[in-house]
């Protein structure tokens, strides 16, 4: 796998556990597995996303894996004290996963692609676990489709930034708009991708400070120290780039997002 450009902060885990609380009803929605089911969570990093889809799918069966020890060990804690015990952890490798051919009924993956410089060998390898008929569902953003109001020169600086070092550490931020190329290539079958945008003004403060504050700046500015280190920008121009985005956040400022939510067919 790639280097993971966030980093495993405590602070970045808080930001992921933001992001999939503001994001649920958006990024859920449809998602529901049947009773019975075997659903494999394939990189489920500090387990944001694994706690929505246990209470959401209480009578299905997980196994979420990740290959990081902390961030599952983060990833237990927060879906026991949940109260989901629908959920099995293992630590395992995406492009080596220890499960026999066709043994999942449906698969998951949110926000793992990105990071991976070959995002087409870990869906074949999806593929070879999961039953033929069975559903895979992969969710990601795009970076590039990030448009706010006042626009900002050194906002979308910083922005640039964090694609560039994602670039350079084997990841693509733009990946969410490749979805079905990528799924197509790999053999699935049935692939519909669907636009899943977020908007942000004055009239929404949760989102404010959910998603534009909490998700999306925080994100940017956890990069920060390494852009300038890296010397893709200078501490003043990012410090600039962090205001503009800031002012985005205020009741006559506006931001957009583009995530892209694929469901596919083995």
């Amino acid at each position: 796998m790639a280097d993971y450009v966030h980093g495993y902060s405590g602070t970045e885990g808080g930001r992921l556990a933001d992001q999939a609380a503001v994001l649920t009803e958006l990024l859920h929605h449809g998602v529901r597995y049947p009773a019975g089911s075997r659903v494999l969570e394939a990189g489920c990093g500090v387990g944001a996303q694994t706690v929505i889809l246990a209470g959401n799918s209480p009578e299905a069966a997980f196994t979420s894996v990740d290959v990081s020890p902390d961030s599952l060990s983060e990833a237990t804690r927060r879906v026991y004290a949940a109260g989901h015990t629908n959920v099995t952890f293992a630590r395992a490798d995406i492009h080596a996963l220890p499960f026999p051919e066709g043994y999942f009924h449906h698969v998951f993956v949110c926000f793992v692609l990105e990071h991976l410089p070959d995002p087409g060998r870990a869906l074949r390898g999806l593929a070879r676990v999961l039953a033929p008929g069975g559903t895979l569902t992969v969710i990601e953003g795009d970076h590039g489709s990030a448009y706010f109001h006042p626009d900002g020169a050194a906002a979308r600086r910083a922005i640039g930034c964090l694609v560039e070092l994602q670039r350079r550490a084997g990841g693509d931020a733009e990946l969410g708009r490749a979805l079905y190329p990528l799924l197509a290539g790999a053999g699935y079958r049935d692939v519909v991708v669907s636009p899943c945008p977020v908007y942000v003004d004055g009239s929404r403060p949760d989102l404010i400070d959910g998603f534009t504050r909490r998700t999306f700046i925080a994100m940017v500015e956890g990069i920060g120290d390494r852009a300038v280190a890296d010397g893709l920008i200078d501490a003043d121009t990012f410090a600039a780039g962090l205001r503009d985005l800031e002012r985005t956040a205020t009741a006559d400022g506006s931001f957009s997002y583009m995530f892209f939510k694929a469901v596919a067919v083995r």
